[in-house]
């Protein structure tokens, strides 16, 4: 049951364009049948995380999570530099598809804050839960305390733990506020906010919700419909760092986040003759 206090989008079916270009019936086929090599591939990995060290898993956990970009049809294009690591920071960013997770692991393999079922999915829930990540039960408000402790010692601790600060999914060509509460950990941690935006386009440039997991429907629904996507884009911003103490409180923390996120989603029209330019790098299949 859904309490007032969880957050809810308005997005639903109706966000779903469906005018995207789609790949042939073998081709998506193709793409599902090498998913389902990723998931056996990447059960038996799991069996030599603890043998290989913190470098050899981070490449490895790298690495199948690219595979997944890879037998999904999806190019990754990474604009800046996710830290290495030794140094904690709570990387926060805008929730729009499973392939979220998936994007920010393929640039830089990190612990998360997840909802408790991701803990149940396929290839994502395995990894996420070997990558030693925080589950939080959203409809029980009482566990958010522990949850905040828990995330703050692993932050000073030097880890890197993605969070999704919308607390649900939007259609991708709007977000959600950012709900303030896990930002305390990052005060309480004394470590950065970095924030990150995602964006998914076709190669031609226009945008598309269709990766996009909203409404009442299943993971299984949106990996098929993602999978017919012809010339799908997923973008990577990693966007400046906001400081310890740089925010009074965790509430103007989120906001400063928000609106970094916001710049990338929604940008202010810029004169002719700006020009600027970017570090990108691209993954493609």
């Amino acid at each position: 049951m859904r309490h007032a206090w969880m957050p809810a989008s308005p997005c639903g079916p109706g966000c779903l364009g469906g005018q995207e270009p789609t790949v042939g019936t073998a081709i998506r086929a193709l793409r599902l049948a090498a998913v389902v090599t990723v998931v056996l591939l990447s059960l038996v990995s799991l069996l030599f995380l603890p043998l290989i060290g913190r470098t050899g898993r981070n490449r490895l956990t790298r690495a199948i999570f690219r595979g997944v970009l890879l037998a999904m049809g999806v190019r990754l294009v990474v604009h800046g530099e996710i830290p290495g690591p030794g140094r904690g920071a709570l990387v926060v960013n805008n929730h729009t598809s499973w392939l979220d997770i998936v994007a920010v692991n393929a640039v830089r393999p990190m612990r998360a804050v997840a909802k408790k079922d991701i803990a149940g999915w396929p290839v994502l829930g395995w990894l996420v839960t070997a990558a030693g990540s925080v589950y939080v039960d959203r409809e029980n408000i009482r566990t958010l305390p522990g949850t905040v402790t828990t995330l703050a010692d692993n932050l000073r601790d030097g880890a890197m733990v993605n969070v999704t600060p919308e607390g649900t999914t939007w259609c991708g060509l709007t977000h959600g506020r950012f709900r303030p509460a896990l930002f305390q950990a990052a005060i309480d941690g004394g470590v950065p906010v970095l924030p990150v935006a995602l964006t998914f386009r076709l190669r031609n440039g226009a945008a598309t919700t269709a990766p996009a997991f909203i409404g009442a429907e299943t993971i299984i629904d949106s990996v098929r419909r993602t999978a017919a996507v012809r010339g799908l884009v997923l973008e990577v911003h990693v966007l400046d760092e906001i400081a310890p103490g740089r925010a009074a409180d965790r509430g103007e923390l989120a906001r400063l986040a928000e609106r970094a996120v916001d710049d990338v989603l929604m940008p202010a029209p810029l004169p002719a003759e700006n020009h600027w330019t970017s570090s990108v790098v691209e993954v493609a299949p």
